[in-house]
């Protein structure tokens, strides 16, 4: 483990020498040996100094090495430096004769050169062929100078020596080959994943420029709810939601964040970002951000992220919209309405008492009077409840005052309120509530809606029927279900039934009394309880609406190094 290292670095100063002082290394061997034999052989090998070979292979090593430091070989073709490791073997034969009697084994310093010819990876064949020639002329000598009777010694020598280096050879050009073969692999390889990188930055960017662009706050959360992004205008909703400086009643990671009444702070369970880290999925779910004349109405949709294993929860994406304009919009609507409908108040009481004294008090109408002033009357009192309703609509949409409340005593309530109206068409009403069951509502507003609820589904069931009521308490929500057995509705008809006065045409051919904002007002109730509303219907087979609402359960403290991101 320590020795790869090593040698990588070796390997990378090696190649930022320049190319005369990788000759030099790569010629240093030899030539340290050769010069070691020359000092030594006075002492050693006395004969040695007066043999003609041995000097002149000395020589010839002393000059080559030289040559690696004096030649300009950076000017030169790489392949130019074979010639150092092929007269190496030259001066290797003059050295190795020169001195056969006194040191047989100096041949083994053939090693050197062959091993320099087949690592360069140039002249492949040249270098394979000078593997074996030069050795075998090196070995070559002595046979010669034995003839006619050469000894085994000598006939090994020059049989063995050659085959021993071409072998060292072949397995050092065959390691090169595979060894280059590879490089190009990972050179490939690392191309390659260098164009992936640079495609993803550039995709990155391209996203991130994107989401920083556009006008909505976007935040991903992973399946532990630690944030894997959040964008620019995200930022800027929470600098607005951030405390004002010098509050010191409020702790750090503390936000001023509402729920829809613009005043009661949003619970840490009640945030976007934690609903949605828990799993939900929400559309359209209001809160205010920020506080005075600059608080601002941010709607939020939160949509589940499945991983490619088992499809289970992976994360969630969570997009804000500020929808202050629309939301100011709808309230000056609603006023307007308000006003205009209140205004017709008083003259319609006027009308409808002026009506009623002249049919209670005369016993000489006509007949035909009579009948026109009751038709007058029956038309006024019609538009009165419209009015009444029209006011209602108005009120839903003011803000609720949520406490803990019993949702089985509003359901019970709900049942005895309109226990004359389903005897009277023959709606059986059924209740399945377990008692108590708690959740942070306006008991006010909620008991409206749930009589909406109930009004609707006796009345929509001209021919009798049963009318239920079920409630369940799953995952910190409350579902109350209503369910009746009348006319029902097509997929279309169910998928607009909360739209303000739109109506069924079974509804319509029926002569069912209505102006279809009940509905619309119970939607408006629920969605300020931070909840939804949902249809399942069929034509002839009855209607089901389940009303979904937090129940308001305690969450543990954030931690102070947390801050939330809503």
């Amino acid at each position: 483990m320590i020795e790869q290292p090593f040698f990588r670095k070796a390997a990378r100063f090696f190649r930022k020498l320049q190319p005369r002082a990788r000759l030099a290394i790569c010629e240093l061997p030899v030539t340290l040996i050769v010069v070691g034999l020359a000092i030594a052989a006075p002492t050693f090998w006395p004969g040695l100094i007066q043999n003609l070979w041995f000097v002149t292979g000395v020589l010839l090593h002393g000059i080559l090495f030289l040559g690696c430091l004096l030649v300009p070989w950076e000017r030169l073709p790489p392949s130019l430096s074979l010639t150092i490791p092929i007269l190496d073997l030259v001066a290797l034969c003059f050295t190795r004769n020169g001195a056969f009697n006194a040191i047989p084994s100096l041949s083994a310093l053939a090693l050197f050169p062959v091993i320099w010819l087949s690592a360069s990876g140039m002249l492949s064949r040249t270098s394979m062929i000078l593997s074996f020639v030069g050795p075998f002329f090196i070995a070559l000598p002595p046979v010669i100078a034995h003839l006619p009777n050469p000894t085994a010694s000598d006939i090994s020598s020059v049989v063995l020596l050659p085959l021993m280096m071409f072998a060292v050879a072949a397995s050092i050009r065959l390691a090169g080959s595979n060894a280059r073969v590879q490089e190009r692999r990972v050179n490939r390889r690392d191309h390659a994943l260098r164009q992936l990188l640079a495609a993803s930055r550039k995709r990155e960017t391209l996203l991130k420029t994107i989401l920083d662009t556009i006008d909505v706050g976007i935040v991903a959360v992973d399946s532990n709810g630690e944030t894997l992004l959040v964008n620019g205008q995200q930022k800027a909703f929470l600098q607005l939601a951030a405390p004002a400086e010098g509050a010191p009643e409020l702790a750090k990671h503390d936000q001023l964040v509402f729920g829809q009444d613009r005043q009661t702070p949003l619970r840490p369970e009640q945030s976007p970002v934690q609903r949605a880290a828990r799993g939900e999925t929400y559309s359209d779910y209001l809160v205010w951000f920020g506080a005075g004349a600059e608080q601002r109405a941010i709607s939020t949709t939160a949509r589940g992220m499945k991983n490619d294993i088992d499809d289970g929860f992976d994360g969630a994406v969570i997009v804000f919209r500020d929808v202050t304009d629309v939301v100011d919009a709808l309230a000056a609507k609603d006023e307007l309405v308000a006003n205009v409908s209140h205004e017709f108040g008083s003259p319609l009481t006027s009308i409808l008492g002026n009506l009623d004294l002249v049919l209670r008090g005369s016993q000489e109408l006509r007949p035909v009077t009579r009948l026109g002033l009751e038709v007058a009357e029956r038309n006024a009192e019609r538009l009165r409840a419209l009015v009444e309703d029209l006011l209602l609509s108005a009120a839903a949409v003011e803000s609720v005052h949520l406490r803990r409340t019993d949702l089985a005593g509003l359901v019970e309530n709900s049942l005895v309120s309109a226990q004359a109206q389903a005897s009277a068409a023959n709606v059986g009403l059924v209740a399945d509530v377990p008692a108590p069951l708690w959740a942070d509502a306006d008991p006010l507003r909620l008991g409206q809606a749930l009589d909406n609820l109930v009004s609707n589904a006796i009345k929509y069931s001209p021919g009798g029927g049963q009318v239920s009521i079920r409630a369940t308490l799953k995952d910190g929500w409350v579902q109350l279900h209503v369910q009746d057995t009348g006319m029902g509705m097509t997929t279309e008809e169910a998928a607009r039934i909360f739209t303000r006065f739109f109506r069924t045409s079974a509804a319509r051919q029926a002569a069912i009394p209505g102006i279809g904002l009940g509905l619309s007002i119970t939607k408006s109730i629920v969605e300020r309880h931070g909840g939804s509303i949902s249809c399942i219907s069929k034509p002839g087979g009855g209607s089901t609406f389940t009303v979904a609402i937090p129940a308001g359960t305690p969450s543990e403290p954030l931690q102070e190094d947390a801050p939330a991101l809503y």
